[in-house]
């Protein structure tokens, strides 16, 4: 098997520190793979990058509607947010709207992502709850529509419950993709996690951006209009978003990056086999450099993405991280 090609070198003192190997897909809504790096069908596990997918049923279903969910609370149920005060008040509202409560979620508690709300949660003597979780605006998510399927909310983290078939059935469609024959596996938050090649995770970001998919529309829309809610402060999502409004792009774990760009009909996944982030997001950017989409101005925000000095702690430039050409 040839492996797959260097996309992330770490340098220091003027030599090659590390290297990141990895593999990319980038897509038209028909299918054809306009760009590509490295085994793009092979099966890899796209983690919460696909959130857009899960969050689908919540819409189709008309549950997002029946439950006045705005935009915000759509982005979030999108997001791997770093459980910021704001992050936790949209969650919330979620649930309240639906009628849940934080008792039902079965996500698992972690500690807030930002040093500063794990210190003032750990001086007020509090322990993190479920809802800090990163995951909690989709569980919000899963929980409505539980509700609006009729299906008992206990379980709704298994792989046989209603929630769950429904997910699985939402993805399958829009990634042309059987996933009843594909490796499955538990998520950091407890939902299943099913592994297929980055090729049908392009085309499913490419086919969520078509202007006639109204639930995707309302996805990238919600996302762009609230990039704060996909993940937080001083992470690459939000800020990438903030700077490139034209872009959709969510990180999963483990390395990978999937997304789309709505102006020209492309989606796009990226696995670093090594699972690191910053590798990843120097490789994402480069990649999305490449194509012929941008303004000068992106692609200037692109480049800046694509390679990125690293200091220490004393804030001395050591070396950087650079995206493969």
């Amino acid at each position: 098997m040839t492996p797959n090609p260097i996309i992330a070198t770490v340098s220091r003192g003027g030599i090659v520190e590390s290297q990141h190997r990895g593999a990319c897909a980038v897509s038209d809504a028909a299918g054809r793979i306009v760009l590509s790096s490295g085994d793009i069908a092979a099966a890899v596990y796209p983690r919460s990058a696909i959130k857009a997918f899960q969050c689908l049923p919540l819409i189709e279903s008309g549950a997002a509607e029946r439950f006045s969910l705005n935009d915000e609370e759509i982005a979030l149920c999108c997001s791997s947010h770093n459980g910021e005060p704001e992050h936790l008040r949209v969650a919330a509202s979620i649930l309240k709207k639906a009628g849940n409560a934080e008792a039902q979620y079965e996500c698992g508690a972690h500690w807030p992502h930002e040093r500063q709300d794990v210190i003032s949660l750990a001086q007020s003597g509090q322990e993190p709850r479920a809802i800090h979780n990163n995951c909690s605006g989709k569980h919000a998510g899963m929980l409505a529509l539980a509700r609006q399927l009729g299906a008992d909310s206990d379980g709704y983290v298994k792989l046989g419950h209603p929630v769950q078939r429904a997910v699985a059935e939402a993805m399958a469609r829009i990634c042309d993709v059987d996933l009843s024959t594909a490796p499955v596996g538990i998520d950091g938050c407890s939902v299943p996690t099913w592994a297929y090649p980055l090729r049908n995770m392009a085309l499913g970001f490419a086919r969520l951006a078509a202007p006639e998919h109204k639930a995707g529309q309302w996805i990238i829309r919600a996302a762009r209009k609230h990039p704060f809610m996909i993940a937080g402060s001083n992470r690459f999502d939000t800020i990438i978003m903030q700077e490139l409004p034209r872009l959709f792009i969510k990180v999963g774990a483990e390395g990978v990056f999937c997304g789309c760009i709505p102006h020209a009909g492309l989606g796009f996944a990226l696995k670093c086999e090594d699972g690191s982030f910053r590798a990843a997001e120097a490789a994402i950017s480069q990649t999305l450099l490449q194509l012929d989409v941008w303004s000068p101005e992106e692609r200037d925000v692109l480049a800046k993405h694509a390679h990125v000095t690293l200091k220490n702690w004393r804030g001395l430039v050591v070396g950087d991280v650079s995206a493969a050409g």
